[in-house]
């Protein structure tokens, strides 16, 4: 089974984020980076928000990771460096509808993933896209576009678990 790491950058929602939280715990997930503007669980050190906005946004995660927040390895960045996860020997893997995806089932799951997740409504943006690895896509057959990001986050963790 390949080490994943989630990058959740700029997602919105508290519940979308502790979903993701929930279900990274369930793939065994080895860490989540979330960066940008997500919403993120109170740091143990150098928590520099106000007191007060961190314990809510905290239990705001806590409704729908159930705990998971506490138990999944997590960090929280402004920006996200994709090249240090590369140089570290990740695979970096944008979860994106793109010229240049592959469907999940037809991905070929390299020993080490930072899966990268993006905004709710805008996607992962194209300057994020050029420097990532490679770019999965879940293949869709109802009239929706896409799925929730907590939803395909979810899909995307476990199709690059399952060994084809």
């Amino acid at each position: 089974m390949p080490e994943i790491i989630v990058i959740a950058h700029n997602i919105r929602s508290t519940h979308n984020v502790g979903a993701i939280f929930r279900t990274a715990d369930g793939f065994g997930v080895s860490n989540i980076i979330l960066s940008g503007y997500t919403p993120y669980p109170k740091l143990t050190s150098g928590d520099t928000r106000l007191p007060h906005i961190a314990e809510k946004l905290t239990k705001q995660i806590h409704k729908t990771a159930l705990g998971a927040e506490a138990t999944v390895p997590f960090e929280y960045h402004e920006e996200i460096n994709l090249q240090a996860l590369q140089t570290a020997g990740y695979r970096v893997v944008a979860l994106e509808q793109s010229p240049r995806s592959v469907f999940l089932n037809q991905y070929n799951v390299p020993e080490t993933v930072a899966l990268l997740l993006g905004e709710e409504v805008e996607g992962i943006a194209e300057e994020l896209l050029e420097q990532c690895d490679d770019i999965v896509e879940i293949p869709m057959k109802g009239s929706k576009e896409s799925f929730n990001v907590s939803v395909a986050a979810g899909v995307a963790m476990y199709g690059l678990t399952v060994q084809q």
